[in-house]
């Protein structure tokens, strides 16, 4: 993968050059071919297309506790039911996003934040409709005297990576609250499960983190929220991932993109229905390497109800913070990157969704008393969105 990322770099170089005329168009073509082969050779079909009647479409996912909808989809037969074939593409983090937009694979469901800057850059790529709300918090020492956003200027913030989702979040409300977040805050990165810690040591002021690392600090009574996600004003009904579609597939098959929508979305109302199941479905299918009792407490403390205008409202959201916060470019249009980002399908709506019922299976559910204060004694570094935590240094 370092020798594919090098190349890719240099590639990458080959097509912005300047080269005149024909030459120009060579060079182009051939730093395009070599970029695609490279990046989708990065990934690998996990599944056999079976052919015959049902349409085939590609999901792609990484191995993310997150990911439960599509593990569900494909074994409770969601996507079959839609007359689809869909067959799953196992990818890695480094190049999960050029891969979707070079066609590797043609939809998945991933997080907002994280694909606005691309899309505003020219990726050809399409939300369809909210799988899960918002996981992201700002905290601060429950003791000390930062109680506001605002408490926050001149301050030091810890966070799992510089451009991970909760410093993405971080920046969006700091920049609504008038703080310039290059100029007056000192960003420091820890390791996700060392945040609190960073915070008892007097290392950092505040910490930007994401489930279940911000749940297990308020249980220890470490901290205080600053800025909830799940919770605040206008981001409580915020949604961090949505579905996905490659544009240039969209465009040649809306009728299976829709489908392909509807399972994802079909499949998150039964992972609500059903958190304990989805997690024990997940591991023993061997979709993640985890347990099914640390699988079970990060996905009980998501909340997955899915909905398209709550997606759309997300996008808009998030693309105007995001530029207050100066992480797109100061002349884009916010509706108009809304518009390149969010499209309706037909079949796809929030009172298609409504009728759609699911079964709770006995036993599915999370066990009365369950304590997310049992997940400290597993591994942080296996928490139940991985995306929002732990990202790739190349990004």
């Amino acid at each position: 993968m370092d020798m594919a990322m090098s190349l890719k770099r240099t590639v990458g170089s080959a097509v912005v050059s300047r080269v005149p005329g024909r030459h120009a168009a060579v060079t182009r073509l051939i730093a395009t071919a070599v970029l695609g082969a490279l990046l989708l050779g990065g990934c690998k079909e996990s599944r056999e297309s079976t052919g015959g009647g049902p349409v085939k479409i590609r999901v792609g996912y990484i191995g993310l506790t997150c990911e439960a909808p599509i593990f569900t989809a494909v074994e409770k037969g969601f996507f079959k039911d839609e007359g689809l074939d869909a067959s799953l593409v196992k990818c890695q983090w480094a190049n999960y996003k050029d891969v979707l937009a070079l066609g590797g694979f043609d939809v998945t469901h991933h997080l907002v934040m994280y694909f606005l800057k691309p899309v505003e850059q020219g990726l050809d790529v399409k939300f369809t409709g909210g799988i899960h709300r918002g996981c992201l918090r700002v905290q601060a020492a429950a003791k000390g005297n930062i109680r506001l956003i605002k408490d926050l200027r001149g301050k030091r913030i810890g966070v799992p990576g510089m451009g991970t989702p909760p410093f993405i979040f971080a920046n969006r409300v700091l920049g609504a609250n008038g703080i310039d977040s290059s100029k007056e805050i000192t960003w420091l990165v820890f390791p996700a499960g060392e945040l609190g810690l960073a915070l008892d040591k007097g290392e950092v002021d505040a910490v930007a983190n994401s489930e279940p690392i911000g749940s297990l600090l308020l249980a220890d009574g470490k901290v205080r929220n600053i800025a909830d996600q799940a919770a605040d004003v206008p981001y409580k009904d915020e949604y961090c991932c949505a579905v996905l579609v490659n544009g240039k597939y969209l465009a040649r098959n809306p009728k299976a993109c829709a489908a392909a929508t509807r399972a994802l979305l079909k499949a998150a109302k039964w992972v609500e229905a059903n958190p304990a199941a989805a997690a024990k479905l997940s591991v023993e299918k061997k979709y993640l390497a985890s347990t099914v009792e640390q699988n079970t407490i990060a996905i009980s403390h998501l909340r997955y109800i899915p909905s398209v205008s709550g997606a759309e409202a997300a996008v808009k959201l998030a693309a105007a913070e995001m530029k207050t916060a100066g992480m797109l470019s100061p002349s884009t249009d916010v509706a108009a990157l809304a518009g390149r980002a969010f499209v309706h399908l037909d079949g796809v709506s929030d009172e298609w969704l409504d009728s759609v019922q699911v079964e709770k299976v006995a036993g599915g559910q999370v066990p009365p008393g369950w304590d997310i204060r049992r997940y400290a004694q597993s591994s942080l570094l296996d928490p139940f969105c991985s995306a929002c935590l732990i990202l790739p240094a190349t990004r």
